[in-house]
Order: structure tokens, then sequence, then C-alpha cells
């Protein structure tokens, strides 16, 4: 399925980006576009828009890989989530994931979509082939990034649901598909994006 592209960044540049997109933003989508053309697994755009508003969300419109924070490097993104922790501003923290391991790694929220704990570095270096146990900084390069982000919200990686249980023949659930990543934070949110980027895919 082959989208065209002049019409697509027509119509998202003024409602989600102030009438003006940035390299990396366009980057960024572009690389989201490829994979959806080329990956194959669906042809429903309702999909690929609402995976283009997650990655817009997650990464506060950024559109690159992000680490949890917005920090430039590691040890200043496990700095802030200490202080935080600290301070009492995580009260949902359990495990200090963030925190480096007897092998230097650390855990934390990196890509288009943020994973977290160790745990889930592991499922998602099943399910996309890419070793992220071994190197887990590899989630801020784009083109894993991406895959991450597609094999997840396809597969149910995040929270066990999927797109497909969202979007079908006679449903769209705009708003419950935050259920995906997040239960149902900024889920208004996240699902005006959505279907914004899926008026500009449609053309």
């Amino acid at each position: 399925m082959v989208i065209d592209r002049k019409a697509f960044f027509d119509h998202v540049r003024g409602p989600l980006y102030g009438g003006r997109l940035g390299h990396g933003q366009v980057a960024g989508l572009t690389a989201l576009l490829d994979r959806f053309e080329q990956g194959g697994e669906t042809r429903d755009r309702r999909f690929l828009a609402y995976m283009l508003a997650t990655a817009h969300h997650e990464t506060g419109g950024r559109l690159q890989p992000v680490r949890e924070t917005f920090a430039a490097t590691d040890a200043a993104a496990i700095g802030v989530l200490d202080r935080a922790y600290a301070d009492g501003r995580l009260p949902q923290v359990s495990a200090l994931y963030w925190r480096r391991d007897a092998d230097g790694k650390s855990w934390l929220g990196r890509g288009l979509v943020q994973i977290t704990h160790r745990r889930n570095y592991e499922r998602l270096a099943e399910l996309t082939g890419i070793d992220l146990v071994a190197r887990p900084e590899r989630a801020m390069e784009m083109a894993t990034s991406v895959e991450i982000l597609f094999v997840g919200m396809l597969r149910g990686a995040f929270t066990g649901r999927r797109l497909a249980d969202h979007f079908a023949a006679g449903r769209a659930d705009w708003v419950g598909a935050r259920r995906i990543i997040n239960g149902l934070d900024r889920a208004e949110r996240v699902a005006g994006y959505g279907q914004a980027f899926f008026v500009a895919l449609a053309g």
C-alpha cells in the first residue's frame, strides 16, 4: 500500500505542527510511513494513524527516539529519575529500574514508545530479533525504535492489548486504544492526534 506523501505532509503540517515540520519530524514520520508500506502486516490506515499518534505523544512531538524524562544522556535521565523518586514524585514505582545493574546497564525508558524494565527489553528483543538485552541503548536507534513500536502495538507486547482489539470492521475505538500503551492516560488527547493523522493519511 502506497501512501501519498505530499498529501500526507500537506495535511498533517497544520493541525499538529503549527504549520511547520522540522527535519527530525519529517525523518521520523517518513520512517513510520515506510515501515507501514513495507511491513505488510495490515492495510488498515487507522492502525498507522494511531501508531503515528502514539509516537507523536510519547516523544513530545519530536518524532525521534527519546529517553525517559527527555534527557540527553542515560546518566542525566538516571539523575532526574533518582531525584523524582527521592522527592516522592514516583509513588507508582516499586523497582528502581533505571539504576544501573551489575553489568552497568540501565533499563530506563527509550524509544518512540518507551520500554522500561529488563523483562520488557527481553520480550521485545525476542519479538523483534534485535538484541536489546546486550545493548539496550539500541532502542534509541530509529530503525530499532520503529520496529519496537510496530511489533509492540500490533502484537500486544506492551500491555496485552493490540491495535486489532480497537480497530476492526465497524469499530474504531480511538480513546480506548490508549490501553495498548498506558491505560487511559491522556487518552482523549492521543485520540485527537490519531484522528488528525487518519485524515492526513486519507489525503
